[in-house]
C-alpha cells in the first residue's frame, strides 16, 4: 500500500503554517525560534499547543490556541494552497496501476477535508487516517506499526511518501519503504531525509512515467 503524507508532500502547505504561527506570536509580541518551529513542525495538533503554552508560557489553554491556529489556516486550506508539482499526476498514475492508496496526516482533519473537498482528492484514498485521532505524533516510535495495524496491511508491504525526514526514518524502523520528497520547508534537512530513504526525489513529477 502507498501511504500519502499530505502537507509539503501532495500539498504545498507547510509554508502557510510559518505564517500561521509567525501571526498568532506576533499578536503576542512573541518571535520564533528555530528549536519552537523544528517542534511545532512535527507534532500533532494538541501536542504542538501544549508545547506552545508551555515553550512561551502562555495563559491560553491548549484548545484555545487550536481554535485560533485552525482559524487562521482556514482560508489558506479552503483557497489558496496549491498542489505539489506533479501530485495530481502521479496519483491518476497509481490509481491507474490498481494500487491501493491511503493518506496519513498530521493535519488538523477539518482543514484537511477542506483541500480534499477542494481538489477531489479524496475518491484517491482507500482510507484516510489523522494521527491526531490516532494520539500519536508521526515521529513517534510507535506510530507506523499502529498505523499498519489500523489498515490491515504488513508493514513490509507499504511505502511512504514524505517530506519530513523524521517521519520517513520512523516509518524505516517499522519496516516500512519510504520515498523522500523534497519540500523547502525541509531545506536545511535534505542531507538527512536521503540517508533515511530509500529512495528520495526532488518533485513527484520524476515518479510520473
Amino acid at each position: 500500500m502507498y501511504l500519502f503524507d499530505l502537507d509539503g508532500t501532495i500539498t504545498d502547505s507547510n509554508g502557510l503554517w510559518v505564517e500561521v504561527d509567525l501571526e498568532f506570536l506576533s499578536r503576542r509580541g512573541l518571535t520564533m525560534t528555530r528549536e519552537y518551529e523544528d517542534v511545532v513542525g512535527r507534532s500533532i495538533f494538541p501536542a504542538a499547543a501544549q508545547f506552545t503554552r508551555e515553550y512561551y508560557r502562555l495563559p491560553d489553554r491548549p484548545e484555545d490556541i487550536m481554535a485560533e491556529w485552525e482559524a487562521l489556516a482556514a482560508h489558506h486550506y479552503r483557497d489558496l494552497v496549491l498542489l505539489k508539482p506533479g501530485a495530481r499526476a502521479f496519483l491518476d498514475q497509481c490509481r491507474w496501476e490498481g494500487r491501493d492508496m491511503a493518506l496519513f496526516t498530521a493535519c488538523r482533519p477539518a482543514l484537511c477535508r477542506l483541500v480534499l473537498d477542494r481538489f477531489q482528492l479524496t475518491e484517491y484514498f482507500l482510507h484516510i487516517v489523522y494521527a491526531e485521532e490516532m494520539g500519536l505524533d508521526k515521529h513517534d516510535p510507535r506510530c507506523f506499526a499502529r498505523l499498519s495495524q489500523l489498515l490491515g496491511v504488513p508493514p513490509e508491504t507499504c511505502t511512504l511518501f514524505d517530506d519530513n525526514p523524521s517521519n520517513c526514518a520512523t516509518a524505516r524502523a517499522a519496516g516500512m519503504a519510504a520515498v523522500g520528497v523534497y519540500d523547502p520547508f525541509y531545506d536545511h534537512r535534505q542531507e538527512e531525509l536521503q540517508s533515511v530513504c530509500t529512495r528520495y526525489v526532488r518533485s513527484l513529477e520524476e515518479l510520473v512515467r
